[in-house]
């Protein structure tokens, strides 16, 4: 999920893009190694971690500390919460099984999960495949406020939600729009995704994303805990804006809308194969950068999503995933023409204030994604 699941990609866009100028990058030697150490040096972020490829040629380099209590240097080998960049590994098998003829996106959720979608105003039946994975489904996550306490109040980090909870309590109030004619971000709907996939292929979803793009890719750091608070090898430690630790936490509650778990190099040769159209056939591939218009700020696909990057020429639209969850904040993105990219891990997020409406991050990273991209 993006923070607490109430934070639209649009709005986390906003929050990338906000405050900040693309001018900033601009400085001497390595213009992205630069705006990458002054998220550290200034930017509040005890850490930073960055891939970045302009053609074939790529570098790999961390500023910061990995875990500041042992002054452990950040590096490209350290793990992170990826949280909803975990979509597009999701959307990537929806779409695999629809190109096998094992589902098509114009399947309602009552066809395939009959009698899960149910709560005042929904209409199971028109919710189509397509729309959970685009957000056009009106489906949204859980309203109540004290959604988290159990994790941030009662400070119980390995408290467990299941997807089957998260998706009762989302539907107890009424959809945010009819389905297909309204943009909403929802994490509950990739949920729903995952759970359609266990019922067609009768296999942990899990399993799938490893046998179909993780073993492939040769994607060895990269992994999807379940219920496990604590976090595999070589990670960095997240926190709030206080300095709160928040490395330790259950990502049961995300599931398939964000709990996985990946390094920025793995990250990368993910984004570089789906967006070059190497894990899809091309009606499938069709379906993903099939685009709705989310806001200013960009637009969703199937699993994937664009910004509207502010450049010195222009504005340039950039394509991929960003992710946010309690301690960490990502953004992995490509230009169009998949000349450049970028994958960057920060340690900063703060699901509280993201609970409470407010900016969860200390300063905002467009200046280094903009030095990369633009």
């Amino acid at each position: 999920m993006r923070g607490s699941g109430k934070l639209a990609a649009g709005a986390l866009a906003g929050v990338l893009l906000a405050g900040a100028s693309a001018g900033t990058a601009a400085a001497a030697g390595d213009p992205v190694r630069a705006a990458v150490g002054n998220l550290v040096a200034e930017g509040g972020f005890p850490a930073a971690v960055a891939w970045v490829r302009k053609g074939e040629a790529v570098s790999r380099f961390g500023a910061g500390f990995a875990n500041p209590a042992t002054r452990e240097p950040a590096g490209p080998h350290h793990r992170f919460r990826i949280a909803s960049n975990t979509k597009a590994f999701v959307a990537t098998v929806v779409l695999r099984l629809v190109g096998e003829g094992a589902l098509s996106l114009d399947d309602s959720i009552e066809r395939r999960l009959p009698g899960v979608v149910r709560g005042p105003g929904y209409a199971p039946e028109k919710i189509t495949l397509r729309m959970l994975l685009n957000h056009t489904s009106g489906v949204h996550d859980p309203l109540d406020p004290h959604f988290f306490d159990p994790y941030l109040v009662q400070g119980n980090r390995a408290y467990v939600y299941t997807p089957s909870e998260v998706i009762r309590r989302s539907l107890v109030d009424p959809p945010s729009f009819a389905p297909g004619t309204g943009v909403k971000y929802s994490n509950t709907g990739y949920l729903l995704l995952g759970k359609v996939i266990e019922k067609v292929t009768r296999t942990d979803v899990r399993e799938e994303i490893q046998r179909r793009v993780l073993d492939p890719l040769g994607l060895g750091r990269t992994y999807f805990p379940l219920r496990s608070p604590f976090l595999r090898g070589p990670h960095l430690h997240g926190y709030d804006l206080s300095g709160q630790d928040m490395t330790v936490f259950s990502p049961s509650y995300d599931w398939t809308a964000g709990a996985m778990v990946s390094t920025v190099g793995d990250l990368a040769t993910f984004h570089r194969a789906l967006l070059a159209g190497r894990l899809l056939e091309p009606a499938q591939q069709a379906e993903l950068e099939r685009l709705v218009p989310s806001g200013k700020f960009g637009a969703y696909g199937a699993g994937v999503e664009t910004i509207n990057l502010p450049c010195p020429g222009g504005p340039k639209t950039v394509w991929g995933n960003t992710g946010a969850g309690p301690g960490f904040y990502s953004v992995s993105m490509s230009t169009e023409d998949g000349s450049k990219q970028i994958v960057l891990a920060l340690n900063v997020y703060d699901l509280a204030k993201d609970v409470a409406h407010e900016n969860p991050l200390p300063s905002s990273p467009l200046p280094a994604v903009a030095a990369a991209l633009c």
